[in-house]
């Protein structure tokens, strides 16, 4: 065995910088992604119309800072509404008349969660929900919807038929 280290010793070598570089790639992707973020945070419910483009791990973010992250998603089957789960810091503590809404960041952006602190002075515990919510906007209908009346109105006739 030693014998056979010594003879392929450069390819032991790369294969154990490959290894490496395997390893360092798995751990940027851990801490790109946020993956083990949000463990101990405080959990919140929030009832959406239409939740476009929020899947698990979208951020949650309070005046464009990520406070949190969606950790579930399922659908009320009695208001066929979609119910979000979303862990926010546990320091942060956010009034009971705060809003949340699916808020895009750009034409081509993703979707993320925006809350928007209330003024009461109560706050929300772990597991309550989040009353004042907007869903996703349809960016392609309105897209759409400029696109089609681009064209201008068709002129009016004030003839009458013959």
């Amino acid at each position: 065995m030693a014998g056979t280290l010594k003879d392929n010793l450069v390819e032991a070598l790369i294969g154990l910088l490959v290894v490496a570089l395997a390893l360092g790639f798995v751990g940027y992707a851990w801490a790109r992604t946020g993956a083990g973020e949000g463990d101990g945070g405080t959990v919140l419910l929030a009832r959406f119309p239409n939740i476009a483009g929020v899947s698990l791990g979208t951020d949650v973010k309070v005046a464009g800072v990520k406070v949190g992250k969606v950790v579930a998603l399922e659908l009320d089957p009695a208001s066929y509404q979609a119910v979000l789960k979303v862990s926010v810091d546990r320091g942060l503590k956010l009034p009971i008349d705060s809003s949340a809404a699916i808020t895009s960041e750009g034409l081509l952006g993703g979707n993320y969660v925006a809350l928007t602190p209330g003024g009461d002075t109560a706050m929300l515990k772990d597991g309550e929900e989040i009353v004042e919510t907007s869903g996703a906007p349809d960016l392609m209908g309105l897209i759409g919807s400029v696109v089609n009346r681009s064209g201008g109105e068709a002129p009016a006739t004030d003839a009458a038929p013959k």
